[in-house]
């Protein structure tokens, strides 16, 4: 019976001293605004107002901010990651997997109507802005492409969505430029979302082809200087709290890109294509925020040194921000319209797109997600 006693005793003692340790610890240690693991903002201490307890907002914002200021939180995040592949032998953890040395996030199943959406988008931006002009679009495919049905992970139906978008822009004025051929899964960061800007010259090429403006640039790496940024440890690694190799970003500047100046309608200001003080701002938690400066509504690239004097504009994602830098010295002024962050409605106080070519460029995850498109 005593050792029964004792035995409780020190169950008790033990939850207690760790109850207490953490509390200690939450109140001692020093609070992070970010999480460079996981590349976003920790909530920050709520405020405790009549307001807010009325609306019961106050409690699920203090819940919020206690857990990502839990003591040793990527510790543990990284424990329950080992244990969730390691020992209960899960191919994925937080939709992330990791196979042939690629973390990719699962993406299915294909949303038909999503899908359907972004194609009456493109076409309702084209009879609002530009209905006499022929239009360009182009698919870049998501690192499921390459890994997910041969490693026997869910995948979407690649080939029904581009069908999908065919049916839906099958008229004279939209043409499709096939770059998923041409790309590969060593074209991707290892550990981001993103494909590498040293390995789509190809698919630059394969653009311009379509865009009918090819004799204009070489597209030959010789032509560039590269430069390199070790440590990149792109978005699936903080995802997914497993150990991976970091990867190394590479871009490409010649004397092109050097003179080249973007407009940023955010800012109003006018930088550099590769913003590398990125590289050192709190407000930038992603090395790949150096191309253009990361997410913005609206940029216009004036390229002084291109080879001819044509104009340019892309509906474009994450991914153009590394492809738009190879295509300066083909277009004078490039223009870029990211419908996530601007209203369709809003573009035309600033763009002009009279005797512009006309590009839209999306990857297959916005495709399949197109509600985000304003």
């Amino acid at each position: 019976m005593k050792s029964d006693k004792w035995k409780q005793r020190i169950t008790i003692y033990s939850f207690f001293i760790c109850l207490v340790g953490l509390t200690a610890a939450f109140v001692i240690l020093p609070k992070q605004s970010v999480s460079k693991a996981e590349r976003r903002r920790l909530a920050a201490k709520p405020e405790l107002t009549f307001e807010k307890i009325i609306k019961e907002d106050f409690m699920d914002d203090l819940e919020t901010y206690l857990l990502d200021h839990f003591p040793f939180r990527d510790g543990l995040r990284k424990i329950k990651a080992y244990f969730a592949y390691d020992v209960l032998q899960q191919k994925e953890n937080n939709d992330i997997y990791v196979t042939e040395g690629h973390a990719a996030k699962l993406e299915y199943p294909l949303n038909e109507s999503e899908t359907i959406r972004a194609a009456e988008k493109m076409k309702s931006v084209k009879a609002k802005y530009f209905p006499q002009a022929q239009v360009y679009y182009a698919v870049i495919p998501d690192k499921n492409f390459f890994l997910a049905q041969k490693n026997n992970f869910p995948s979407l139906d690649y080939a029904k969505m581009l069908e999908i978008l065919h049916k839906n822009l099958a008229t004279d004025s939209f043409v499709y430029i096939d770059i998923m051929e041409g790309l590969t899964i060593d074209d991707y960061y290892k550990t981001d979302t993103h494909w590498r800007q040293e390995r789509i010259l190809e698919t630059a090429k394969r653009l311009v082809d379509g865009l009918g403006v090819s004799d204009a640039a070489a597209f030959d790496l010789a032509a560039y200087q590269i430069q390199e940024i070790p440590d990149f440890y792109g978005v699936y690694y903080g995802q997914s709290a497993l150990p991976m190799v970091a990867d190394t970003i590479c871009y490409l500047t010649n004397e092109v890109i050097d003179s080249a100046q973007v407009w940023n309608m955010e800012t109003g200001k006018t930088n550099p294509v590769y913003e590398l003080d990125k590289l050192e701002s709190e407000k930038s938690m992603d090395k790949y925020d150096i191309f253009l400066g990361g997410a913005v509504p609206l940029q216009i690239i004036d390229s002084p040194k291109a080879k001819t004097d044509k104009r340019l504009i892309i509906f474009r994602d994450s991914y153009t921000s590394s492809l738009a830098p190879l295509l300066l010295e083909t277009y004078k002024e490039v223009t870029l319209v990211d419908l996530r962050y601007i209203s369709s409605e809003l573009i035309g106080e600033y763009v002009d797109f009279e005797e512009a070519d006309i590009l839209f460029l999306y990857n297959t995850v916005v495709l399949n997600h197109s509600s985000m498109l304003k």
